[in-house]
């Protein structure tokens, strides 16, 4: 294991958990180690709400609508940055809800190749081919019923870059 630099950050990312019909909507995407798959997730962005970055990153990399319901939980995990190579420890706010209309469109986020429908069991069965090990932890969390209020989220307006709390 690395050692922790005497600069570390945490790097605040967020993620959609979609099911339907006992499969989860994943990504496909390209990495340095080749195609992994991950749920719809991506970074926060200044001026940001968590809630509002993740509807963000699941119309980027799936061309659909999101409407979270519920915080499925906060996980955190370390991995080297595909960006930077540097060791980074990630804060992951995970969400479900409802996922809306196709644009079919728009183009998907750089690096996304496409867009599956896995099973849990589909899903379980390839942990090497999962981006990161928090992909799966994220599922079994929801099939355990796993919820939490959204309002549980506080964003202060002197966050946003609209000043308006979110």
């Amino acid at each position: 294991m690395c050692t922790m630099p005497t600069d570390w950050n945490a790097s605040v990312t967020v993620a959609a958990v979609i099911e339907r019909g006992g499969r989860f909507l994943l990504v496909e995407e390209e990495t340095r180690d080749g195609l992994r798959l991950n749920q719809p997730a991506g970074h926060l962005d200044p001026g940001e709400s968590l809630i509002r970055a993740v509807i963000r990153e699941t119309l980027e990399e799936t061309a659909h609508t999101f409407e979270p319901r519920a915080l499925l939980g906060c996980y955190m995990g370390r991995a080297l940055s595909s960006r930077t190579d540097t060791d980074v420890t990630y804060v992951r706010f995970a969400f479900t809800g409802d996922l809306g209309s196709l644009d079919a469109g728009r183009q998907l986020d750089t690096g996304i190749v496409r867009t599956v429908w896995m099973s849990a069991d589909e899903i379980r069965a390839c942990p090497e081919r999962h981006r990161t090990p928090l992909v799966l932890a994220c599922v079994e969390d929801y099939l355990a019923g796993k919820r939490f209020a959204l309002d549980a989220l506080y964003t202060h307006p002197s966050v946003l870059a609209t000043g308006a709390a979110s």
